[in-house]
């Protein structure tokens, strides 16, 4: 099993988009395919059509007792999708508690690379929604991955905001066996703007190792998507924007050819 994080310190990147998007792609390809929604807004759920108010069977059950998430909870909180082999599990606003008990619960940094450990052989890829702040869930998110996507909108005040997220990735290496590979990548592009193409020109020129060397697009049939509840494959397979996160895919794909091995995370301390 592979699993990547899709995190950036800013929202409105486009982190939920990419991360049915990569899912949904994988699953076409007869991967079986977990998302996982640590962001307390819900949006991944809510794409799914699960509301963050009104979850009962989320992802906050894998933070519940510090550990004693038994496996019928664990099952509880995976749901299917209309698209085959394309998994859920849903965010809830109960999430947002978790920051004032992490101090006083020993481990709580590595709760869902544990309960990773146990869908190992059920799941190909696992892709993670993450929040866009630094806290325990964001760090629950890194520690559990092996590949860290940042989706940087082409605009200069999202572009600014990259150094923190670099920053953190920076912090959490210091505590990892393996440093965190990670890929900038282009979202939300127009090149008919001159904001659009000096943005990912600067991306480009400030991090020309770590930035995907092309761009998703401005596309409108993704949120056509998302405002139907159905994965962007399955409304248009030849739209622009699955083409290009399809050539991303690839990009990874090529990156990381052969899956880790269970662990309980890769953080050095719990």
């Amino acid at each position: 099993m592979r699993v990547w994080s899709v995190a950036n310190q800013k929202g409105g990147v486009g982190k939920t988009t990419t991360t049915v998007a990569l899912g949904c792609l994988l699953a076409g390809q007869g991967k079986r395919v977990l998302m996982l929604d640590l962001d307390p807004q819900g949006s991944l759920g809510s794409y799914f059509g699960h509301s963050a108010e009104s979850a009962t069977r989320s992802s906050f059950d894998w933070f519940a007792g510090a550990g004693t998430l038994d496996d019928p909870k664990l099952d509880a909180s995976i749901h299917s999708t209309d698209a085959d082999r394309l998994f859920l599990v849903p965010g809830s606003t109960a999430l947002a508690t978790l920051e004032r008990n992490a101090v006083s619960q020993e481990g709580m940094g590595l709760a869902v690379s544990r309960a990773l450990t146990r869908l190992w052989d059920r799941f190909d890829y696992v892709i993670i929604d993450s929040p866009p702040t630094l806290g325990v869930l964001l760090v629950n998110a890194l520690a559990a991955s092996e590949q860290v996507i940042v989706p940087v909108q082409t605009e200069f005040l999202a572009i600014k905001g990259v150094e923190r997220m670099l920053n953190t990735l920076q912090m959490i290496n210091r505590s990892r066996r393996h440093p965190l590979p990670y890929l900038l990548v282009p979202t939300l592009f127009d090149r008919r703007t001159q904001a659009g193409v000096s943005s990912f020109r600067h991306m480009r020129r400030t991090w020309p190792d770590q930035v995907w060397n092309s761009a998703i697009p401005v596309d409108t049939r993704l949120r056509d998507a998302s405002a139907r509840g159905v994965t962007p494959l399955a409304l248009d397979p030849g739209s622009r924007g699955i083409q290009a996160y399809g050539s991303l895919l690839k990009t990874l794909l090529k990156t990381h050819s052969a899956p880790t091995s269970p662990s309980t995370g890769e953080l050095a301390h719990g």
